[in-house]
């Protein structure tokens, strides 16, 4: 019972300080690449009505945040795991996989962006992460 609920909380850890930084990354883009005039990227409505003005540079902190999200978040809930058990890295790849496809439906993004979001950002980071974890319990 205690591995199990280790587990779970190295999960769900992993998935709170993932969304902080996935979020943080979000809120801090308008000050490195501002947004086109005249589009409101505080609503959804808003976001939606002027991602058609987005160039190929306003998805560059989107990406960022969801790869170093799914990244930290998956190290955070691998390294709270118990030795030897990769499920809490990929657990949250997968969940913030699963935002990212419903992302895809809820705003009107480019198909590339769509493309590239959902197959690098994700599960590709929680792999990393598990690695990166596996190699350094093997130094340590």
């Amino acid at each position: 019972m205690a591995r199990i609920l280790r587990l779970l909380i190295a999960v769900l850890l992993g998935l709170v300080i993932g969304s902080i930084v996935n979020m943080g990354l979000i809120m801090a883009s308008g000050r490195f690449i501002a947004p086109p005039p005249g589009v409101d990227v505080t609503t959804v409505e808003g976001l939606k009505a002027g991602l058609h003005l987005f160039e190929a540079r306003h998805f560059l902190f989107p990406f960022l945040a969801h790869a170093l999200g799914t990244l930290v978040g998956a190290l955070v809930a691998g390294a709270l795991a118990p030795a030897g058990s990769a499920r809490p890295a990929y657990v949250v790849g997968i969940c913030f996989l699963a935002g990212g496809i419903a992302n895809v439906f809820m705003l009107p993004a480019p198909l590339w962006f769509c493309a590239v979001d959902l197959l690098l950002a994700y599960l590709p980071m929680a792999w990393l992460a598990q690695t990166l974890i596996a190699r350094f319990r093997r130094l340590a």
